[in-house]
């Protein structure tokens, strides 16, 4: 049996939107956009892709977790070459930059409609 992780997929209300937010803090391109579902890839290959699909009830994590509360179930780390330039131009995209950040290399952030995803430096 051979397996492939082919495609992360994020739920959002507002699918092409979030495909927006991170074809340009990604720089992946669109293969895929309708209103309930929306598909990146990378330009150096097909697989692993980010895709998007609608959830109308979609409820943003509480970070850092707290009992009772909607908790990450999963987030995505993107490796960069330098912290704070990219951390200011995920801002710049509509991210925000969560209070409470457990390393110091490593910036914890929320997308537009509320996905932690993290940047971090090679080594971390």
């Amino acid at each position: 049996m051979t397996t492939k992780l082919a495609a992360f997929v994020l739920g959002t209300p507002d699918p092409p939107v979030l495909a927006d937010f991170y074809r340009a803090l990604l720089g992946w391109e669109e293969v895929e956009r309708e209103a309930t579902w929306a598909r990146l890839r990378s330009p150096h290959g097909e697989r692993p892709g980010l895709s998007f699909q609608l959830e109308t009830d979609h409820v943003r994590p509480v970070w850092p977790q707290t009992p009772g509360s909607q908790q990450m179930q999963a987030h995505l780390d993107i490796q960069v070459d330098d912290l704070e330039r990219e951390t200011e131009r995920a801002c710049a995209l509509g991210a925000t930059v969560e209070e409470y950040q457990p390393q110091k290399d490593v910036r914890v952030l929320r997308d537009p409609h509320g996905h932690l995803f993290c940047l971090f430096l090679p080594g971390a």
